[in-house]
Formats: structure tokens, sequence, C-alpha cells
């Protein structure tokens, strides 16, 4: 009979070292944006969080924005039981809209976001597509030299 070998030390050690790694449960990543997390950016007064969003972003504020802008951001940064229909896709992502639902137009139908922290500073268009890729069919009589030889049918 063969002697069963069982494997060194060395062996034993990495595999004890490799269970117990796999114990521990995976953290789930807090949110940061710039440096800061959730808590600190609904702390901060507007004109700091203004500083931290990208430039369009930025700009767009502090131009100010129009009836209709003004209008859904007024609706978002309240207290909404549902979500906020709008037709605005150019109004920037703040931190008090996230957990809000948005109803964002796409020029077909209203298309239901809800606002998550890694959203903050891009548009709310970005989130609802308005193009759809086209779906092609195969190649007509005539598109190809082999197609001169293809059964009509």
């Amino acid at each position: 009979m063969a002697k069963k070998i069982m494997g060194s030390a060395k062996a034993s050690r990495r595999k004890s070292r490799k269970k117990a790694s796999a114990i521990q449960a995976r953290r789930k990543k807090e949110f940061m944006f710039r440096g800061y997390n959730m808590e600190q950016l609904l702390a901060m007064p507007f004109e700091d969080v203004l500083e931290l969003l990208p430039s369009r972003a930025r700009r767009t504020y502090l131009r100010g924005l129009n009836y209709e802008q003004q209008l859904v951001f007024d609706k978002l940064k309240g207290e909404v039981d549902g979500p906020v229909r709008t037709h605005r896709r150019d109004l920037p992502i703040i931190p008090q809209f996230v957990g809000k639902t948005v109803s964002i137009y796409n020029g077909h139908e209203f298309v239901d976001v809800e606002i998550k922290p890694e959203m903050i500073g891009c548009m709310l268009g970005e989130f609802a597509i308005n193009r759809k890729a086209p779906q092609h069919s195969g190649p007509g009589v005539g598109a190809t030299r082999s197609s001169k030889f293809m059964p009509l049918k």
C-alpha cells in the first residue's frame, strides 16, 4: 500500500490563511465625492458644493437657472412623495437630489430614474437615453458580389 502524503507545513499554513481571509465578509465601500462623503456634502453650504462640481455644472448654477429649471430644482430640493416629471434634461445633479426619483422625458416617453450618489455632477438627460441603436437586417440583393447567386424568395 502506498503511503498518503498530506503536504508540507508551508502548504497547510497557506491553506489556513486562505480559509481565514475567505471568512471575512466584504464591506461595502463608502461613497466619496472629491474626498467628501454624503453626510459632509449634505452639511456643506451650496456655494461650497458648487466648487466641487465639474465646470459645466458649476457654470450652469453660477449663471442662474432659467424658469423651468428653477421649478424642477425647487421640487427636487423639497420633499416629494412621487417621481418628479420633467422635460428638463440639462439640470446638473447635486447631493440634495440623491435618493429622489425623476421621470425624465427622452422624446418618446418618461423614463424613471432614481438618483444615486455616483450621478452627482452629471446632467439629468444622461440617464434617459434618447437614441435607439439601429437594427440592421441581412444584406439585400445586389449588396455584395456573392448575393448575385442567392436564390430569390
